[in-house]
């Protein structure tokens, strides 16, 4: 019988900065050559705010979030719903600002093969000081039928572990990260992408901006923290088949065959006050 899994095509890319309609036509190009290029493919995932053509980061001009912002659901997406009806694809064409009563929030969106919007997550820790949108307040899965679930996270959202840790806990398999970096921290960023793949079990893709908008380094792990494989710095297409049962086999027998975390932190974690959050564990939905 065969296995769960999903294979998934990261796009480490700089798209065309300062001209969104012309990054949205490339990622309409990029989207279908991709299709006609792999048989089989079922995902492919854009980096962190990819569709607002932002410059690198010493040549952004002061346009203000604002001004560059979507509404979700809106015009945008019904773009990319039918890129995505077209191509039988599951899209997750990075993030966008999203317009909001609030204000400005920074938005990763996730549309089915059908073109539906399935799945909209705001990112809960925008790098401030410099990140000015607002934070959102939860975080997000979304399911595959007959594959797995899923879950969103969003560049520095990976610096607190309670996102990823909220994210395994609701059933995600594997997190897509979205990101947009091109400081001196990605070294960092990659070690910590692997921590929260091994204390959680859960595969992580994380995919980062191409140079000269980001500094690349893509990241595919699987549950047990080995990386598959890191892009380099420029241009790249990441693909990677995600293995679901290999997931549930690491958290049925534990890493390595040892550490089998999920079991110990829901039969332990109950009897663990935990005064930073107020309360104490509450075992998993099953």
């Amino acid at each position: 019988m065969a296995g769960r899994s999903l294979f998934v095509a990261g796009l480490q890319t700089a798209g065309v900065p300062g001209d969104p309609e012309a990054t949205l036509e490339q990622l309409e190009r990029n989207v279908r050559t991709l299709r006609s290029t792999f048989e089989g493919l079922e995902l492919v995932v854009a980096p962190e705010l990819h569709l607002m053509a932002l410059p690198p980061l010493l040549e952004e001009d002061g346009v203000p979030p604002a001004e560059l912002a979507v509404d979700v659901p809106g015009p945008l997406m019904q773009q990319l719903g039918a890129l995505a009806r077209e191509t039988r694809l599951w899209l997750i064409p990075g993030s966008v600002y999203e317009r909001t009563a609030d204000g400005v929030a920074n938005t990763a969106i996730v549309l089915s093969p059908d073109g539906e919007l399935v799945a909209s997550y705001r990112k809960c820790f925008p790098w401030q000081p410099y990140e000015t949108t607002q934070p959102g307040t939860r975080t997000v899965c979304f399911d595959i039928e007959g594959v797995g679930r899923f879950g969103l996270a969003i560049c520095h959202d990976g610096a607190f572990p309670e996102i990823f840790r909220s994210l395994a806990w609701e059933g995600a398999e594997a997190i897509f990260q979205v990101t947009l970096t091109g400081t001196s921290d990605r070294d960092a960023e990659t070690v910590v992408a692997r921590a929260n793949a091994i204390v959680n079990q859960v595969a992580v893709v994380n995919i980062n901006a191409a140079a000269p908008v980001g500094n690349g380094r893509s990241l595919v792990i699987d549950p047990e923290g080995a990386v598959r494989y890191e892009a380099g710095v420029g241009e790249e297409v990441v693909t990677a088949v995600i293995d679901l049962d290999q997931v549930q086999r690491v958290r049925e027998r534990g890493s390595f065959g040892i550490n089998r975390l999920w079991e110990e932190m829901d039969r332990v974690g109950p009897g663990l006050e935990l005064p930073m959050y107020g309360g104490s564990y509450q075992p998993r939905p099953r």
